[in-house]
């Protein structure tokens, strides 16, 4: 059994290579450019939105005001009517990146630090690459990847962009898992 405070070095470090990987995936790739769609008048739709003053959130419509009402006519006729929504509505305000970088970064950590209790808890100092590879490559997969699938199977996101995401996620357990093997406290 190996403490997590003696896998601090692959955890941070493979945090700042998938933070790396994943700039380079999104700025140099451009595979993930059509991911979302223009609105046709966009400038109209924002508009319009503006002049509803919709509070932060998410929202969908049609949206039920409870299970019963699901099975009304008149809902049922709204869903055959068209069209369905699922709004994010955020303020307007700082276009820059800067806080959702940080939080990437530190969402990375927190994959690192669940792969090396994970595989803390499995392998003795010692361990071989292939077998911390295995941990370590399996559990980050799985963060990265598998609650995203959600989002297609609930929320209507296009399979081919949680199928891009997850060879993201992929490619960040497979920098992961050889940042451990690399770094494996012998």
């Amino acid at each position: 059994m190996v403490s997590i405070l003696a896998l601090w070095l692959p955890i941070l470090l493979s945090a700042v290579f998938v933070f790396i990987v994943s700039s380079a995936i999104h700025m140099a790739l451009g595979y993930h450019a059509n991911d979302y769609k223009n609105l046709p008048d966009e400038d109209a739709f924002l508009d319009a939105v503006r002049r509803l003053k919709i509070p932060e959130g998410q929202y969908v419509a049609p949206r039920p005001a409870s299970m019963k009402d699901m099975k009304s006519p008149e809902y049922i006729e709204k869903v055959k009517k068209g069209p369905g929504l699922l709004l994010r509505v955020w303020p307007g305000g700082d276009a820059g990146m800067g806080g959702a970088l940080i939080q990437w970064f530190l969402y990375s950590v927190v994959v690192g630090v669940f792969a090396a209790y994970i595989a803390g808890r499995a392998l003795p100092e010692g361990a071989l690459y292939l077998p911390v590879f295995r941990f370590v490559g399996a559990t980050a997969f799985c963060c990265y990847t598998i609650g995203a699938w959600q989002e297609s199977i609930w929320y209507k996101r296009p399979w081919s962009v949680t199928m891009k995401s997850t060879f993201d996620g992929l490619v960040y357990a497979l920098v992961t898992a050889g940042t451990f093997g690399w770094l494996w406290p012998r």
